[in-house]
C-alpha cells in the first residue's frame, strides 16, 4: 500500500482583513527535522505575531501548536487539512503578521486552514509506493533486450556496472519485480537471472 506526501516544499500567502498569513509546507520524515524547520521559520519571521505549526508523521507522531492564538483556532484546523487530504510525513507552518483587525475564532480558523490548503497545493502531492530493488547480470549481447523489458515493466535503472558482463541495479513497482525476473529468464533461456535485493518507498 502506498501513502501520500508533499511532493516538495511549497509556500503561499493569504491576506484577511489586513492580517498577512504566510503558509509553508515541507515533506519531513522525523520529528527532529520538523522541529529544525519550525525553529528556522521562527528565526526567519521573528518579527511576526504568530508562527503556528502542525505535523503528521507516518510513524504516528502528530503535533500542533497555536503559538499564542486562541486555542483550537490555528494548529488544529491546519492539521485537519492534511488529515482530510490523507497526506503524511508533512510539516506546515503558518506565520501571521497581525493587521490590526480582530478576525474572531471563526475567521482565524478559516484563515489558518485556508493558508495551509494553499501551501499544500503549491507543494503538490506525491504517492510513495513500495519499490523492489532487482539486480540483473547479463551478457553484453543481451543488454539491449533486457533494457527494453525493463522499460516495459516500468522499471528504473539505478546503477549499471560494466565488467565482464553488465550488472544492472534496477527498481520496480512492487508487483512488477517478479514478472520481470521471470520474463528475462524466459527470454535468455535461463542465462540471465535477476534477484530481488531489497525494497524501499519511492515517490
Amino acid at each position: 500500500m502506498g501513502y501520500l506526501v508533499p511532493a516538495k516544499h511549497g509556500a503561499a500567502e493569504l491576506v484577511e482583513k489586513r492580517s498577512r498569513f504566510i503558509g509553508q509546507v515541507w515533506p519531513v520524515d522525523s520529528e527532529e527535522k520538523a522541529r529544525e524547520l519550525i525553529a528556522q521559520t521562527k528565526a526567519t519571521y521573528h518579527d511576526a505575531r504568530h508562527n503556528c505549526w502542525c505535523y503528521i508523521l507516518r510513524d504516528g507522531a502528530v503535533r500542533y501548536a497555536d503559538d499564542g492564538e486562541p486555542q483550537g483556532t490555528a494548529g488544529q484546523p491546519m492539521l485537519e487539512v492534511f488529515r482530510r487530504s490523507g497526506v503524511e510525513n508533512v510539516l506546515c507552518v503558518v506565520t501571521r503578521y497581525f493587521g490590526g483587525i480582530l478576525l474572531g475564532a471563526g475567521g482565524l480558523t478559516r484563515a489558518y486552514a485556508g493558508t495551509a490548503k494553499l501551501a499544500l497545493e503549491a507543494a503538490g502531492v506525491a504517492e510513495m509506493r513500495l519499490w523492489k530493488s532487482v539486480e540483473v547480470a547479463c551478457p553484453y549481447a543481451l543488454y539491449d533486450r533486457i533494457k527494453n523489458e525493463l522499460e516495459a515493466f516500468g522499471g528504473a535503472v539505478e546503477n549499471a556496472d560494466y565488467g565482464a558482463e553488465v550488472t544492472v541495479t534496477t527498481f520496480f513497482p512492487e508487483d512488477a519485480a517478479a514478472p520481470f525476473i521471470a520474463r528475462v529468464s524466459e527470454l535468455s533461456a535461463g542465462q540471465v537471472i535477476g534477484k530481488i535485493t531489497g525494497e524501499t518507498y519511492r515517490a
